[in-house]
């Protein structure tokens, strides 16, 4: 066999190797961005460039991964649905303290789920492996209980914190650890 013929096998199979790398790359890509929704295209704009926020997104889903994601015990659920009303009947006279209650008992259903209870960035990167149509609420909501602290917002401001918690709340208390963590990557809108 003449040089030629062998460096042009090589320069074919390397091209071949190359198309393939770039393909795999795409479909990773493609199924990150599907399975986080929003949250990946807000992971490229903080990090700046796709491979590290797919290398990030990757990360929560080993660390995620490795949690113990468990149902809640029996009767628990119950208990959580009573807590919530209580929330929203506090809502009428205290509207900012129904926030605040509304955050303590997403974080605790978070607890008992099995998330750990780090920072809030945190607490959203992890629920976004298995919820990632409503971390966005989650993040809506929890900047709004930042600036009740202050005491500048108005009552329709709170009221969409609570409806956006509900949304987090609601998919925690009714997902099962024999679901399949894909969960479609659309966030549930503040209904009026």
């Amino acid at each position: 066999m003449q040089a030629w013929w062998v460096v042009g096998i090589v320069v074919v199979l390397a091209l071949v190797a190359l198309a393939a790398y770039f393909l795999y790359r795409k479909r990773q890509s493609g199924r990150l961005a599907e399975r986080f929704g929003d949250e990946y295209d807000l992971a490229v704009r903080e990090h700046g460039s796709r491979a590290k926020a797919e290398a990030e997104l990757r990360q929560r889903e080993a660390r995620v991964g490795q949690l113990r994601i468990v149902p809640l015990a029996p009767g628990e659920g119950a208990r959580f649905s009573s807590a919530w009303n209580r929330v929203q009947a506090d809502f009428v006279d205290n509207p900012a303290g129904a926030v605040t209650q509304a955050d303590q008992l997403v974080r605790e259903l978070m607890q008992k789920r099995g998330y750990p209870m780090s920072d809030f960035e945190h607490r959203a990167a992890d629920i976004s492996v298995d919820h990632p149509a409503v971390v966005r609420n989650y993040r809506a909501a929890q900047a709004i209980h930042a600036r009740t602290l202050s005491g500048e917002v108005e009552t329709e401001e709170l009221r969409k914190a609570v409806v956006h918690y509900r949304a987090l709340f609601d998919e925690l208390l009714e997902v099962s650890v024999e679901e399949p963590r894909r969960m479609p990557a659309r966030p549930v809108e503040a209904r009026s």
